[in-house]
């Protein structure tokens, strides 16, 4: 792998596309807390996300599916938190973070 100016650029997208779900999914297990998280948004994104990585499979591009496989799995784990029943999201969190 070279490190031309486009390699940069996708690994730089890759890092601030990955980095951008982090803190959402890190607050929701902290704070059990999904209110002020549109399902819809969530829905489009893991969809968007789901086309993009199998765009990237018909492609064969690692990039676009390594991206877009760990983009699509925190956007899932945002969505799937939105929409469990208190009781079951509590589970969830506390089974990643057992501090709380």
């Amino acid at each position: 792998m070279t490190l031309d100016g486009p390699t940069l650029i996708g690994a730089a997208a890759t890092a601030a596309s990955i980095a951008s779900f982090t803190p959402q999914a890190w607050k929701i297990i902290r704070t059990r807390d999904t209110k002020s998280i549109s399902a819809g948004t969530y829905v489009l994104t893991v969809t968007g996300f789901a086309l993009w990585l199998a765009y990237g499979v018909l492609l064969g591009q690692w990039p676009l599916i390594a991206t877009n496989a760990i983009c699509c799995l925190l956007s899932a784990f945002i969505l799937m938190m939105k929409l469990l029943p208190a009781e079951k999201k509590k589970a969830v969190a506390e089974a990643i973070d057992p501090s709380d």
